[in-house]
């Protein structure tokens, strides 16, 4: 058994290492930084101790980025799942053409997306766009999305469950794929005919696991929204599209006060533990439920 126990951890000790080194000693380390008004090129770093959370507390910049990233998640997670198990569903109930649209709707995923956004600035430009030549044909007035404060989130999370979208539909693919065909044929023999009833009783229930994953996953990359805030609005205008992970950045690689940055950071870690220990909990209870 000593040999065994041994071996064990020979085994397991290259990615322990590789944890502590990547993973466990960076953490600390920001967390140790949050703890300090540590800037770049200062030569005196002082010990703040709870003082920068506290401060975050009551940073209106900082309760507008923490609501701006609640607004877009909850805008984005929703649609991007309700709308990627709709494609899942048409796509595995077509007979033809299966194959060509996962590929299209899962190009989203796989495309750049620094270049996609610079397509959707086009899209979404207040004169030039088509989306807005389209509004006037229809005879509606242009909106201005990207530039002003009542619409720029919203058009970030138009964005976002286009990016979201096609990664979700593959996963409830592989979960409709994972559903026994023959439960849909006894809840033909007790009655159930209407395709509405079967998805109710059959088909929603059987994709429970994977709708969670899917929700977690949706919510946590809706959480660390960056790329399309930093290409297409610089957190503008007048922060109305300001996000966590912008004022980190900001923070950190602009004006350079970094233990500031990390206690943003720590926050931000803290958000993402709470998304995975509710998704754990919901699991556990669902094992010891069936």
């Amino acid at each position: 058994m000593p040999g065994e126990e041994g071996a064990a951890w020979r085994l397991c000790a290259p990615t322990a290492l590789l944890m502590l080194a990547l993973l466990v000693i960076p953490t600390l380390a920001v967390f140790a930084l949050s703890l300090t008004d540590a800037e770049l090129g200062a030569s005196e770093v002082r010990f703040l101790g709870l003082d920068s959370y506290r401060d975050l507390l009551t940073d209106r910049a900082f309760l507008g980025a923490f609501r701006n990233t609640a607004l877009y998640v909850a805008m984005v997670a929703p649609a991007s799942v309700l709308l990627g198990l709709l494609l899942a569903m048409l796509i595995e109930a077509g007979a033809a053409g299966r194959a060509f649209f996962r590929s299209v709707f899962f190009l989203p995923v796989v495309s750049l997306i620094v270049a996609m956004a610079s397509v959707w600035q086009y899209l979404m430009h207040p004169q030039f766009g088509p989306i807005n030549l389209l509004l006037r044909l229809l005879g509606l007035g242009a909106v201005n999305w990207l530039g002003s404060s009542d619409n720029v989130l919203a058009a970030l999370a138009v964005i976002g469950v286009w990016q979201a979208l096609g990664f979700n539909m593959v996963l409830f693919l592989a979960g409709l794929a994972g559903i026994d065909r023959t439960l849909y044929a006894a809840a033909e023999m007790d009655g159930v005919r209407s395709a509405w009833e079967r998805f109710r009783l059959v088909t929603w229930p059987m994709l429970g696991p994977t709708t969670l994953f899917v929700v977690t996953i949706s919510m946590i990359n809706a959480v660390k929204v960056f790329e399309t805030v930093a290409t297409l609005t610089q957190g503008g205008p007048a922060r109305a599209s300001d996000t966590l992970l912008w004022m980190i950045y900001q923070e950190g690689f602009v004006y350079l006060h970094i233990g500031a940055a990390s206690a943003m950071a720590v926050v931000f870690i803290a958000v993402l533990l709470v998304l995975l220990l509710v998704q754990t909990r919901v699991l556990d209870k669902r094992v010891h439920y069936t």
